[in-house]
């Protein structure tokens, strides 16, 4: 907790969107297939029957393939630093991806290319514009094929999909071509509590299920606010050498695991707002409404070193999350977001990060730091933080 918290934002989004790249390239490999493509669209089918037939084919030696990231989250201008990285900017590259849990993703751009390598127990971010390395050791998987089971039935998928309508608008399979293999593609849209979300995308395969592109679009808009998408796909071997690098010598290295053994106290169980305000030594600021949303959760975050207080306030993608800690000696107002532009709260200097799917504000006052953040407006997150004051 405390690493993130003094991480500075532009190194927090790096992060962000390379675990977002890293996702959806994995979630290739996971039901991915033998056979390519035909390049023409399918016949039309049903959503539940497209799923499955996903879900159950069989995995290939391996993908290699020529991607774009697409970030259209910033605004020009709302930060300073780093903005050339290719995770900032967006890039083409390449991916890599074998069928033993192992990949790689190559965002290459004038700054310097982005190395996204993972495998099942760990996840390295090389950002070459920094020189910086971020690493995160992955939990450990215990489940075991039979505990796993059998993928769902089309019967089951057609009993989640039923529930799902009931909080989204849900498109059927639509038929069509995406690096250059026959697909379909579904769209999902929140009809509550979205925020500032409009609609996520996934195309896949038509004849082995592997995602093609992965898209979150902003309520309102056209162009997708983040995507990462093939632009041509194969199937086959992957060399070991493809995916198996290392930052190059010298590289900073921030580690992102979370702690392990050691004397370590977490607060993760102290919930409440009496028991939480107990066992801080600031003065907890968490009314029962805000802006119109009722609070949620009030919870002791992070070690015995680093103790924040985490609360919620709505329901689904449109909740907002509020942090609380104790703030500096010296009061200083310039934490994560440093460098990004401020704006005035009631009398109070804040730095505010807003984009296409939500804002952050960060503030001080009255001895206390705090972040505001939802898939909210400015002007909505503003209100927040001034009754917050």
């Amino acid at each position: 907790m405390k690493l993130l918290r003094t991480l500075p934002t532009t190194r927090l989004l790096l992060l962000l969107g390379a675990v977002l790249a890293a996702v959806g390239a994995a979630a290739a490999i996971a039901i991915a297939a033998v056979d390519g493509g035909s390049g023409s669209p399918p016949a039309p089918e049903p959503l539940a029957n497209a799923i499955h037939d996903a879900l159950t084919a069989t995995p290939p030696d391996g993908v290699t393939a020529r991607v774009q990231f697409t970030n259209n989250l910033l605004p020009t201008g709302a930060l300073t630093g780093n903005v050339g990285s290719a995770l900032m900017s967006g890039a083409d590259g390449r991916l890599w991806v074998t069928n033993d849990g192992r990949g790689r993703i190559e965002l290459q751009s004038d700054a310097g290319d982005v190395q996204i390598v993972w495998s099942k127990s760990d996840l390295s971010v090389y950002d070459a514009s920094s020189n910086t390395d971020y690493h995160l050791a992955l939990p450990a998987d215990t489940s075991t094929s039979a505990a796993q089971g059998s993928p769902p039935s089309v019967d089951e998928i057609g009993g989640f999909l039923t529930k799902l309508a009931q909080h989204a608008s849900v498109s059927d399979a639509q038929p069509g071509v995406s690096a250059g293999e026959g697909s379909y593609t579904v769209s999902v849209s929140p009809t509550e509590n979205g925020g500032l979300i409009g609609s996520a995308e996934l195309a896949w395969d038509a004849l082995n299920g592997t995602p093609l592109r992965i898209a979150i679009y902003p309520k309102g808009g056209s162009a997708p606010a983040l995507s990462l998408e093939a632009t041509d796909i194969s199937f086959g071997s992957v060399s070991g050498s493809d995916v198996d690098i290392s930052p190059p010598p010298g590289a900073k290295v921030v580690d992102l695991s979370a702690p392990t053994g050691g004397g370590s106290s977490h607060a993760a169980d102290v919930t409440g707002l009496d028991a939480v305000q107990a066992a801080v030594p600031f003065q907890v600021v968490a009314p029962a409404t805000l802006n119109g949303l009722a609070r949620g959760e009030v919870r002791l975050v992070g070690s015995s070193d680093s103790q924040s207080v985490l609360v919620t306030y709505g329901e689904g993608l449109g909740t907002v999350v509020v942090v609380e800690r104790a703030a500096d000696s010296q009061g200083s107002a310039s934490g994560m977001l440093g460098s990004v532009p401020t704006v005035s709260i009631g009398g109070v200097s804040a730095h505010e990060l807003a984009t296409e799917l939500g804002t952050v504000l960060e503030w001080q006052h009255g001895g206390v730091a705090f972040v505001l953040g939802g898939s909210v407006s400015p002007a909505d997150a503003e209100a927040a933080a001034g009754a917050l004051g």
